[in-house]
């Protein structure tokens, strides 16, 4: 039976639910959805490079097969064959990574939610790059850290840097591959002076690494967990060598580390879906990524080039960009008076988006740069956006 006229509840958030703010590339993606739009905005794989066959083969056998238990509550820490077989992939150089060591979680998001929530206090120190993944400053912040801002230059993060800046730290979040937003790549130098630099200071590191494998050349450099596993947090991702829609990663770390995370998920979502851990782990046990994982970074490498051709010929004197190795991103520095937003403000009525690079970063946000992706546009738009964008730049700088 309803209510008549019933009063109107004055909600009261919490606290902690009025820091939330929403994330500044999800509401461009908004705009992006009409099919007019040339998007550089969404940080989204190319759907032309889905295993789709591969996967339904894989729904299809393990529903036929192990049913009952895909479709079952599961273990918190994951699947164990998927573990295991990640364990394997892991213990290289020397090192060992224990499956025990590896918490299965519902997408990286979900990783650096839980990794706040157990390393964060209310004013701890959190070290970022400068800019740094807008997801991870969300899903930080929610626990109220005092973010403080990495120097970095044209080659990354400066782990000298990190000294003068960490003490009493809790914790280093570092993107070393192909980073999110600037397609920039720590050198093997600076990953083993950054690990040195947080294990004397006492300081986790955690290396996120999405982008790892879609460099363009080359195999890829060495990881910083297999340099100090017991200082450093790995973080890995299927979403961009198989399907963000899966929503499937993992937390790598010490033990204790990984208990405790445990903890926290019990009480987030119990656990990871059996179903797809299972499928995932059906799809590659044979080396499958080893024959896909190429065809991305091909895919990718002459998307970018003919982006950075674009931007050569289309965009003004005065304004740089980042020549990235691998990844999905281009990172764009406008003349220092002009401001990103108002640009997209302008490109969205050409119907061209991007990613403005203010909310990159966690603290005096340089508003004249700006990030595209190239991964999800034909070269035909990406020529036709890149050269509008061009125009829209150039009658700025006139202005």
């Amino acid at each position: 039976m309803k209510l008549e006229n019933p009063t109107p509840i004055n909600w009261k958030f919490s606290d902690r639910a009025e820091q939330l703010q929403s994330s500044a590339i999800r509401e461009i993606l908004k705009v992006t959805m009409r099919p007019e739009v040339i998007s550089f905005a969404g940080g989204l794989p190319s759907p032309e490079t889905f295993p789709v066959e591969r996967m339904k083969a894989a729904f299809d056998k393990v529903l036929s097969t192990q049913g009952k238990a895909a479709l079952q509550y599961g273990p918190t820490d994951g699947y164990a064959p998927l573990r295991e077989f990640l364990a394997d992939s892991l213990s290289v150089d020397g090192s060992r990574i224990l499956p025990e060591q590896i918490l299965m979680v519902s997408g990286s998001q979900q990783g650096l939610d839980l990794l706040g929530k157990v390393l964060v206090d209310e004013g701890s120190k959190v070290l970022v790059e400068t800019p740094s993944y807008l997801g991870a400053l969300q899903a930080f912040s929610v626990y109220r850290p005092e973010f403080v801002s990495v120097d970095t230059d044209a080659h990354g993060l400066i782990p000298s840097s990190v000294a003068s800046k960490g003490v009493g730290a809790r914790l280093m979040y570092a993107l070393p591959n192909f980073q999110n937003p600037t397609g920039r790549t720590l050198s093997v130098e600076r990953r083993v002076e950054l690990v040195e630099t947080c294990a004397r200071m006492g300081i986790p590191l955690i290396e996120d690494n999405p982008y790892g494998d879609l460099c363009y050349s080359g195999e890829p450099l060495p990881k910083m967990l297999n340099m100090n596993p017991g200082g450093v947090i790995y973080m890995g991702s299927f979403s961009k060598v198989l399907t963000p829609g899966i929503r499937l990663g993992y937390v790598v770390g010490p033990t204790p580390l990984i208990r405790k995370l445990e903890q926290a998920k019990q009480a987030a979502d119990l656990h990871t879906a059996q179903l797809t851990q299972m499928v995932v782990y059906e799809v590659i046990k044979d080396g499958f990524l080893a024959e896909h994982i190429p065809t991305i970074r091909n895919l990718y490498s002459r998307q970018c080039n003919v982006m950075l051709d674009a931007m050569k010929k289309h965009f003004p004197a005065g304004v740089e960009w980042t020549t990235p190795e691998g990844g999905m991103f281009i990172w764009i520095t406008l003349p220092a008076h002009m401001d990103s937003k108002e640009l997209l403000a302008e490109a969205i009525q050409q119907n061209v988006a991007f990613v403005p690079g203010g909310p990159f970063y966690a603290n005096e946000a340089e508003k004249n740069t700006m990030r595209l992706s190239f991964v999800t546009v034909s070269p035909e738009r990406i020529n036709e956006g890149i050269e509008k964008l061009g125009k829209l730049i150039k009658a700025r700088i006139a202005a």
